[in-house]
């Protein structure tokens, strides 16, 4: 299946950068919320962040829908995709699912953080779009923990224990902690090549920084939400936003002059008790002059 718009290098005047992400299409009233997601423009670009859905059906319905509408889709994966949950039909595990996931979305016209980064430029100022995966290495530990074990222990004593300890498997790596640290240096080492001294939009299913995960009700749980190694990506690599998920707690913030955008829909139990509709994609770019989490 691939998508009949045509893909320039370039957004063209007047398209908008828009962003979404844990769409989690397993629970039926999501779906309508992807079936119900258009652009406003034939230029519009939208930045999905992570957590499609669990099965490999499901990320190929919703990111085969919104490639057909959308001039250009990128995809970051969330946790999510990366489970190999028991009854799915592709049972690759850790970095073999990864890359089937990869080939999907080429097939579907989507980028990946395997793919060359595109430019967005409607007007003029360049950007680079930078999905990334990098995954987490249980560095955002609770206060009085100093390692995976111990972060770990108080985890399964308050009883906040993430799944991806049951069904995200790091194969080949000995530990996700490992994978993340393997993905940082490919990372970073192609950034530092490739950027060519643009001003970036970085996409990562958690947030590049701890600070998002400071007014979790559960703390024990940000242990599952980042690394440390990206603390200073926002600024090494001039991103102009940073655009994440994972949390469930939809807001704009700022650090060291940068604006982390977090544009998850979450499960039906959390976007009923917003008032926002659900849904909705945030606008990245051109920048509103006030937006509201």
């Amino acid at each position: 299946m691939t998508s009949s718009r045509p893909r320039g290098p370039h957004a063209a005047r007047g398209g908008r950068l828009l962003a979404i992400s844990d769409l989690h299409v397993m629970y039926a009233e999501n779906r309508p919320l992807v079936e119900a997601l258009r652009p406003d423009s034939d230029d519009d670009w939208l930045l999905v962040a992570g957590d499609v859905g669990e099965y490999v059906h499901d990320v190929e319905w919703a990111l085969g829908l919104l490639a057909r509408r959308f001039a250009r889709v990128v995809w970051a994966p969330g946790n999510h995709e990366l489970w190999t949950p028991p009854d799915d039909p592709v049972q690759l595990r850790g970095e073999a699912r990864y890359r089937h996931l990869v080939a999907l979305c080429r097939r579907l016209d989507v980028v990946t953080p395997e793919d060359p980064y595109p430019v967005w430029d409607p007007d003029g100022d360049p950007l680079l779009i930078v999905p990334l995966f990098v995954g987490y290495d249980h560095s955002w530990r609770p206060p009085g923990t100093y390692n995976r074990a111990q972060a770990l222990a108080v985890a399964h004593e308050t009883g906040i224990v993430c799944t991806d300890e049951i069904l995200l498997h790091p194969d080949p790596y000995p530990s996700r902690d490992a994978w993340c640290r393997a993905r940082v240096i490919r990372t970073e080492r192609r950034l530092d090549a490739e950027r060519g001294g643009l001003p970036t939009v970085l996409v990562n299913h958690y947030p590049l920084v701890r600070e998002p995960t400071r007014i979790l009700r559960y703390p024990e749980f940000a242990q599952w939400c980042g690394t440390d190694l990206t603390a200073d990506w926002h600024l090494h690599y001039a991103a102009r936003v940073a655009v994440y998920g994972h949390l469930h707690i939809p807001r704009t913030t700022w650090y060291d002059g940068v604006r982390f955008e977090e544009v998850s829909v979450g499960y039906p139990r959390e976007w009923r008790r917003r008032a926002t509709p659900p849904g909705r994609p945030r606008v990245i770019l051109p920048a509103l002059a006030r937006q509201h989490g």
